[in-house]
């Protein structure tokens, strides 16, 4: 049997029915290239009484020595957020029943619905998720901006996922990264006065949400990784009015709507 389960994004977030799964099976492993808790593996460890092993890209992505001991144990893969939120779990878990397998799956809180719980935003006005990689060397792909500005002039909201590959990418050094890309694109997207929505740590207890103008979110401490962005879209005059008293948005955002 092969499990699949979403740990949430903190310790505290771990569902019952996910302790009870890890406990009883025979290995658990843990990726977290696709996203990371906030509190550490080892919170987790001390929950469940199991010792976990945290397994690299690679050896998620082959799978088969996975698999082949599913064959006949209960194997456990544990993940931040949600269970299925990357597409080699959907992969794996697809090549594991043509082999027989029996998988499940238990879902946990992921950032792609308490972003916009947090800030009390309507998720149904969120358009198309974008990823933002580090740049290095050469590379410094713009399809990230292409996708929000379509995101922006259909009037939708953007949620902003930060590269976590070895350092987690904060907030400050993505607006940083985004505001390099206005530079070469030109279209207006990333100005002074964009408004920019900040989620530091959310679900934790030193969570951080705040929303204000670019040219001052940028200079902000928003504290240590894990952080992702939301450029809100067209507002609602109660969305607006959320991010004015929930995340510190200035005032003015008011005003037109």
């Amino acid at each position: 049997m092969l499990s699949f389960v979403g740990l949430g994004l903190s310790r505290n977030d771990i569902s019952i029915k996910a302790i009870e799964e890890i406990k009883k099976a025979d290995e658990v492993y843990a990726e977290f290239y696709t996203g990371r808790i906030c509190d550490g593996i080892e919170k987790i460890e001390e929950i469940t009484g199991r010792k976990i092993k945290v397994i690299g890209r690679e050896e998620m992505e082959d799978g088969r020595d996975i698999l082949n001991e599913a064959m006949t144990k209960k194997v456990c893969i544990i993940s931040a957020g949600d269970a299925m939120a990357a597409t080699t779990h959907v992969e794996l878990r697809l090549r594991a029943m043509e082999m027989g397998i029996e998988t499940r799956i238990i879902h946990g809180v992921s950032i792609t619905t308490a972003a916009a719980s947090a800030l009390g935003l309507q998720i149904y006005k969120f358009g198309r998720i974008i990823s933002l990689p580090r740049p290095y060397g050469d590379y410094f792909p713009l399809s990230p901006y292409d996708g929000i500005k379509e995101n922006v002039e259909a009037g939708l909201h953007t949620l902003i996922l930060l590269d976590t590959e070895n350092e987690p990418m904060t907030a400050n050094e993505a607006m940083e990264i985004l505001m390099k890309m206005e530079e070469r694109k030109k279209e207006g997207i990333f100005h002074d006065k964009a408004l920019i929505a900040v989620l530091a740590r959310v679900s934790c207890d030193d969570e951080i949400i705040k929303a204000g103008y670019l040219k001052e979110m940028v200079k902000m401490d928003f504290g240590k990784p894990l952080h992702s962005i939301v450029l809100p879209g067209k507002m609602h005059v109660m969305e607006a009015k959320a991010l004015v008293e929930i995340a510190g948005a200035p005032e003015e955002i008011m005003n037109g709507l």
